[in-house]
């Protein structure tokens, strides 16, 4: 067993998988924080307020990590992306610092 769930679910691309899952925690938060009903989020996010919906209880199918990410921005976040050399002693990994 891994520390990601999507990989021992057999996940094409597990760790994006995962990334996903922690950044609509992140939009929930975000949402939460900011008091908005779906229907003012979507407006935010460019969305459909079903679309608002589906996101915050997972279901992402269809959006893009750098349309999610966008989404993180039109909600007050600030975005970095950051490379940096792994460990020899393991693969490569992404990972969501927040």
């Amino acid at each position: 067993m891994s520390d990601n769930v999507f990989s021992d679910l057999g996940f094409a691309h597990p760790e994006e998988e995962q990334l996903k899952a922690q950044i609509v925690m992140k939009l929930r938060d975000a949402i939460k924080r900011r008091r908005l009903t779906q229907t003012a989020a979507a407006e935010l996010l460019g969305i459909a307020q079903p679309d608002v919906s589906r996101l915050v209880n997972g279901r992402v199918l269809g959006y893009s990590l750098e349309r999610m990410l966008g989404f993180l921005v039109a909600l007050g976040h600030d975005v970095e992306i950051r490379t940096k050399r792994k460990p020899a002693s393991r693969p490569g990994r992404i990972t969501l610092a927040a």
